[in-house]
C-alpha cells in the first residue's frame, strides 16, 4: 500500500470537487459479448460464475484507479484488491464472501470454490465489510438489466468499486451479458471505466491471453 501525493497528483482538483458531492458515485452499464467466453469455459471445464469473477478482478487489478481508496483526507493505492462477492446460501438468502485474488485462474477457482462451499452453510454478512482492499461483485442472473445501482455508505466515505453482471441473452447470433461498473468519481472518470470495459472485452474474446502471461 502506498499514499498518493495530492501535491503532484493530476486528479487532485477533481478529487477535491467530487468528494464534496452528496452522491459522488457514478455507474455505467453496457453489454459485453461473451460468445467466445462461454465456449472457452465449456471446452476447458471452468465454471462460468467464478471465471467471470476472476476476470472482473483481474481487469480491475490491472488498473491503478480501481485500487485507489479514500481514507479521510488521503488517497491510498493498494497493491492488490481482492474480490468480495455475493453467494446464495443454503438458507436461500445471500451472503458476502471474500476470496484472495490470484493471477492463476485455476488456483483462484480452487480456493474460491472451497470458500464458497463452506460459506453457504451460514449467513454472516460480515466478510469483507471491515476492509477496503476489496472489490465488490454481484450477479443478477434473472434479469438482463440495463442499469444497476448499489447501496453505499456516505459516512464514512465508501470508495470501493462495485461491479455487477446480469442474465445473458442472444442477439443477432451473439451471446451478450449486461455488465455494470460503479465507482467513486473522485478517484476515476468515464475514461477509466471505458478502458475497463475494453480490457474486459479483450479478455472475453481471448481468455488464453488472459491466463497465459
Amino acid at each position: 500500500m502506498k499514499t498518493i501525493h495530492r501535491e503532484t497528483w493530476k486528479r487532485a482538483k477533481h478529487f477535491d470537487y467530487f468528494r464534496k458531492l452528496d452522491m459522488p458515485h457514478f455507474c455505467t452499464t453496457a453489454n459485453v459479448d461473451i460468445t467466445r467466453f462461454r465456449v472457452w469455459c465449456k471446452e476447458n471445464g471452468f465454471p462460468f460464475f467464478l471465471t467471470i469473477t476472476y476476470l472482473a478482478s483481474r481487469v480491475a487489478n490491472e488498473m491503478p484507479e480501481f485500487r485507489y481508496r479514500i481514507r479521510g483526507d488521503e488517497v491510498i493505492e493498494h497493491e492488490v484488491a481482492h474480490p468480495s462477492y455475493t453467494i446464495m446460501t443454503d438458507e436461500g438468502v445471500f451472503d458476502y464472501l471474500t476470496a484472495p485474488h490470484h493471477p492463476d485462474l485455476a488456483i483462484f477457482i480452487q480456493v474460491a470454490h472451497e470458500l464458497t462451499v463452506e460459506a453457504k452453510k451460514q449467513v454472516r454478512l460480515v466478510d469483507g465489510v471491515d476492509r477496503d482492499d476489496v472489490l465488490y461483485f454481484t450477479s443478477m442472473p434473472w434479469v438482463s438489466f440495463t442499469s444497476f445501482m448499489h447501496p453505499i455508505s456516505l459516512s464514512p466515505v465508501d470508495s470501493i468499486p462495485r461491479i455487477a453482471w446480469g442474465k445473458y441473452f442472444e442477439e443477432n447470433g451473439l451471446v451478450k451479458m449486461p455488465l455494470s461498473v460503479q465507482a467513486h468519481h473522485a478517484l476515476m472518470d468515464g475514461e477509466h471505466v471505458g478502458r475497463y470495459f475494453l480490457l474486459f472485452q479483450k479478455y472475453l474474446d481471448n481468455m488464453d491471453s488472459c491466463i497465459n502471461y
